[in-house]
């Protein structure tokens, strides 16, 4: 979605103003979440008055439902070509239309859940088709795949095709495109899959995040968790997490003085778990492309026994203070850095800027697939992840 760079002088009447709108909503709630911006912020970014918004959307929802839309839709239409289309186009425009709408990851993921029922329904049934088109691109790859495993593969590609969203971290354009085109082909290209029974999460490892004794400050931060995770942060007062641990009224507030000192002290104690698997790992395992196999089943596991936390991971930080949601950014960055490390190490020759993308799409769809519960066998993520990384060829920088 084009960026609004200038926008136009107050009082006059662009042809294209429902764009310019829908695109500086995207923008503002891709910078600062859905629940820091108001419909006066998007119209100073357009330059109008907040009256013209209301002209071309009921509020802030009918808007934010288009913008995903409007992000969504250019992968249906691109997806639905592959059988009038050369293979290797369709795979060229679908990395073009990933950088184009880089934005899509978090929209979706975290934006979208501000939405009511029936508006994320409308967002879900255009996801659909866009899944149903990318299983048809898997199968040009592999025309013999089952339909479990076409529609897995889909939502792998779709996963790869939204990591951007979710860093920084950037290349040329021409590199960027046909670093993603290559990670579509190499899970467009893998064997077929053995499904195994879906993973159900350990009773024993979903307590374990906040394991040892119940005391009231572990049931706090285990109800929090459900809670921001199931309604999100914004929904959840600390009443609701008062009456969801069984403790009513102040005595909360002798254990976390608000609801951010509760997100914050989930979002420490998930992070310090997987602080704990990564040196574990890297204590027992040597070979670096060894290690980050183990790294990479270890986080599938962790995740879809913890898919709270991860959705939590993903789609809250947001709402902590400033200076704490820099220090989780901070501590997200360096985890991610190990990994990094790692894969150069691996395969010696790759820069880490190009690593870095590889682990932030092997991390998107373990996330994706948790989140979705589209798949739960561990070790077909692991086969996806570990080539998305491992086997991914990359241009001589």
């Amino acid at each position: 979605m084009a960026e609004v760079t200038n926008p136009p002088a107050r009082n006059t009447r662009p042809r294209n103003r429902r764009a310019l709108i829908t695109a500086a909503a995207a923008d503002l709630f891709y910078r600062l979440g859905y629940a820091r911006v108001g419909m006066s912020d998007i119209a100073e970014a357009v330059g109008v008055g907040s009256s013209a918004l209301y002209r071309h959307f009921a509020g802030k929802q009918q808007l934010l439902t288009r913008v995903v839309l409007d992000e969504l839709q250019p992968f249906n239409a691109i997806a639905a070509q592959v059988a009038d289309r050369d293979l290797d186009d369709v795979v060229a425009q679908l990395a073009a239309a990933a950088l184009d709408h880089r934005q899509l990851g978090v929209l979706w993921q975290r934006e979208a859940r501000h939405l009511p029922e029936e508006q994320r329904d409308v967002l879900r049934e255009e996801l659909r088709g866009v899944a149903t088109g990318l299983a048809e691109v898997a199968r040009a790859f592999r025309p013999e795949l089952t339909g479990e495993d076409a529609r897995f593969r889909a939502w792998c590609m779709f996963s790869v095709l939204t990591s951007p969203s979710y860093h920084q971290v950037d290349l040329p354009r021409r590199q960027f495109e046909q670093l993603l085109r290559a990670m579509v082909v190499v899970i467009g290209t893998q064997p077929p899959q053995r499904f195994a029974d879906h993973h159900e999460p350990d009773a024993d490892q979903r307590a374990a995040l906040f394991a040892g004794r119940a005391s009231r400050r572990r049931l706090l931060l285990a109800a929090a968790m459900r809670l921001f995770s199931d309604a999100g942060y914004t929904e959840v007062t600390t009443e609701d997490v008062g009456a969801a641990a069984g403790i009513a009224g102040p005595s909360l507030y002798n254990y976390f003085a608000s609801k951010q000192e509760l997100l914050g002290a989930v979002i420490t104690r998930g992070n310090a778990w997987l602080e704990v698997e990564l040196e574990r790992t890297l204590a027992s395992t040597p070979a670096a492309d060894d290690a980050l196999r183990e790294l990479l089943s270890s986080y599938i596991g962790f995740a879809f026994d913890h898919g709270r936390f991860i959705d939590i991971l993903v789609s809250e930080v947001n709402h902590l203070p400033d200076a704490e949601r820099h220090r989780a950014r901070q501590t997200q960055h360096a985890y991610v850095a190990e990994w990094v490390g790692l894969l150069c190490e691996a395969r010696p020759g790759l820069d880490p800027v190009r690593a870095r993308i590889l682990v932030q799409a092997a991390l998107t769809v373990a996330n994706d697939m948790v989140r979705t519960g589209s798949v739960r066998d561990v070790e077909a993520l692991l086969r996806i992840g570990s080539a998305l990384m491992l086997d991914t060829p990359v241009e001589p920088v």
